[in-house]
């Protein structure tokens, strides 16, 4: 989905593929036509926008076959979806029964997470629509923290990997014509775990194809003011390279009885659900749910959030919310402005499945519709914001 911002650029609005995981590339076919292209006949649109996750499988067969590639692109055409963004997060495994930490491997220490990125960025140039120069990936936030934190040398590969990737960008965009940024993901537990955490490493890159990417569930889940955030990140040079629009799960009163049965309910095996607390001596946390609500891990007389993607339209029944206005104030700050501080958004509610059992889709027309009323509510909103829609 596209609209006209009031300075005149085009602002992309897609969804993450990465909640129809597949690990080939016939799983990634079958994404766009089970389930990509039903969202946009629901929406009524002759385009959607979707923010690719390719597998490392999917990726190398991509790479490894220009007709392939070719092929993709063309389905991509013929069932009116177009592809701006990819999400580079997770490598391989993610429709796993259990993901947990495994979705940091590898990590930016390891040369296969730069040779995965590097391919995704060849791919992505040559999946923009033929109107569109500029193609973005969301990648780790460098590493998780614990395996980082015992490496002297750790800092010196990550900067070494960035800076070499900058420098393929560089001569992507001089063969093809087409601008690839990466922005790396903050995320709760690891190395860049809030935006703060991004300024340094990325200041000592000192490359504009490499940036953030504001995953507004993260930024809920660490407390982060999104007007302070993204200040920050403006004053530092950063770009903000793309924005997932996401809402994390939160509990007002956790000392409370229910509000630990009605937590407990989303605690479940396959993803990580970091929870945290902002207390007067800083912020605490766990690195899963289920911590947290066995007790004594987290103090409980202050407002707790989780790391679960909570679809927009549909918050959880009292006596839990979501983090939807902290969605709002970010939008309102990411593109609500004289001019866009990104021009790629992304819904990223890849949970869906993982939802406590009364509130999971049990049909995929029940996703489909999922989806697109959550695509309709971001088209509302970035509409209030004065941006048009395009056709």
């Amino acid at each position: 989905m596209r609209f006209r911002h009031p300075d005149g650029s085009v602002v992309h609005l897609s969804y993450c593929t990465n909640v129809h995981p597949a690990e080939t590339l016939d799983g990634v076919r079958a994404q766009l036509r089970d389930h990509c292209e039903p969202v946009r006949r629901r929406l009524g649109r002759d385009r959607l926008g979707i923010g690719l996750w390719l597998a490392r499988d999917a990726a190398r067969a991509l790479t490894n076959d220009p007709a392939e590639l070719r092929a993709l692109r063309a389905e991509l055409d013929s069932r009116g979806l177009e592809v701006v963004t990819l999400n580079g997060f997770p490598y391989e495994g993610f429709g796993a029964d259990k993901v947990k930490y495994r979705v940091y491997r590898p990590d930016w220490t390891e040369p296969d997470r730069l040779a995965h990125t590097t391919d995704l960025a060849r791919l992505l140039a040559a999946l923009l629509p033929d109107d569109v120069t500029d193609g973005t990936i969301s990648t780790l936030p460098l590493a998780w923290r614990t395996p980082y934190a015992t490496d002297p040398g750790a800092p010196r590969t990550v900067r070494t990997a960035l800076t070499t990737l900058a420098q393929r960008l560089d001569a992507l965009a001089e063969l093809t014509g087409k601008s690839i940024r990466v922005g790396l993901e903050p995320e709760p537990g690891c190395t860049v775990e809030t935006t703060a955490d991004a300024i340094a490493p990325l200041t000592d890159v000192g490359h504009e194809r490499i940036g953030i990417c504001v995953d507004t569930c993260h930024l809920a889940t660490s407390f982060e003011d999104p007007g302070t955030a993204l200040d920050a990140l403006t004053a530092a040079g950063i770009p903000v390279v793309k924005s997932q629009l996401s809402a994390a799960l939160h509990a007002e009163h956790p000392h409370l009885p229910e509000v630990r049965t009605a937590l407990a309910a989303f605690a479940e095996p396959r993803f990580l659900h970091q929870t945290r607390t902002r207390t007067t001596a800083g912020l605490r946390g766990t690195d899963d749910l289920d911590e947290a609500i066995a007790g004594g891990a987290l103090p409980d007389s202050t407002p707790w959030r989780a790391h679960f993607h909570v679809p927009l339209h549909a918050p959880p029944a009292p006596p839990l919310t979501s983090t939807l206005p902290v969605l709002r104030t970010a939008l309102t700050r990411l593109v609500g402005g004289a001019a866009p501080l990104t021009r790629h958004l992304e819904v990223e509610t890849y949970t869906w499945q993982a939802l406590p059992a009364e509130l999971r889709p049990r049909t995929r027309t029940q996703l489909a519709d999922g989806i697109a009323a959550e695509l309709t509510l971001a088209r509302d909103l970035l509409v209030d914001l004065g941006l048009k829609e395009l056709p």
